[in-house]
């Protein structure tokens, strides 16, 4: 077992368990983080997913001694295992957020599987870095893309050209994490967050990602339609009744999801 999944309840809560490497992610990794996704978006409980990793570290990238084999290739290879061509895409695509705890530093896949959840909480000390250019390769995990979106196009670039590190003050200046906290109050911060946003209306919510994420992909124009079609959409649902009712009442909502 190479992550393990909780479902007791609004918070699912997914842990990677390789502390011995590093959590370097291999085939099996990826193949379970793709089964448990699937569970999540059919468990109408679950309102919000928190991605943390046992150890000090929350990723160092591929396990390329388990990933490579006999082969030099590195995309054939991922491709011989049945990894997808985006292989966390199953995190992004949830609808439902993901908040991502990270433990200590994220490093090549690692910083990508980081970047397809939709809040990063990071540890004083922690690191981020993509270095596959130092290899002679390209991040094949989504970096190119997700971390410009994230971060901007200049900065992405200098990450990415250079394979440096940036520490985790530096991450949440350049919008990479959204809090830094101490290393002992990671998973309670993280949990917190995880707990507040699942309070919230969870059609409200998943509409709101819905939003960011597609409409950051079309003309302004297009997606400001879009924001408009989900509102009203919204509008007819029983969640945004009793959100106003709670509201008016001055007490708090007790939202179900329809």
């Amino acid at each position: 077992m190479t992550l393990s999944l909780e479902t007791s309840g609004p918070v699912a809560r997914i842990t990677l368990r390789r502390p011995e490497s590093g959590n370097a992610i291999d085939a099996a990794l990826v193949h379970e983080l793709i089964h448990a996704c699937e569970i999540i978006a059919s468990d109408e409980t679950a309102r919000v997913v928190l991605l943390s990793a046992d150890g000090d570290i929350f990723a160092r990238g591929w396990d390329w001694d388990a990933v490579l084999g006999e082969t030099t290739d590195p995309v054939a290879a991922l491709r011989a295992q049945g990894i997808p061509t985006d292989p966390f895409g199953c995190l992004a695509e949830l609808p439902k957020p993901v908040v991502c705890a990270i433990n200590g530093d994220a490093i090549g896949a690692g910083l990508e599987l980081a970047l397809a959840c939709d809040v990063r909480i990071a540890a004083q000390g922690a690191r981020f870095s993509v270095p596959e250019v130092s290899m002679g390769l390209l991040p094949l995990a989504g970096g190119t893309q997700r971390l410009p979106r994230l971060v901007g196009r200049g900065i992405a670039l200098e990450m990415i050209l250079t394979g440096e590190p940036v520490s985790a003050d530096e991450a949440l200046r350049i919008g990479l994490a959204s809090a830094v906290v101490r290393r002992d109050r990671l998973l309670a911060e993280a949990e917190a967050s995880a707990s507040r946003i699942a309070e919230r209306g969870p059609l409200a919510v998943r509409y709101a990602k819905e939003a960011v994420s597609h409409g950051i992909e079309m003309p302004l124009e297009q997606a400001l339609r879009f924001e408009t079609d989900l509102t009203i959409i919204l509008q007819t649902t029983e969640d945004r009744a009793e959100g106003v009712k709670a509201f008016l009442e001055k007490r708090k909502a007790k939202f179900k999801g329809k």
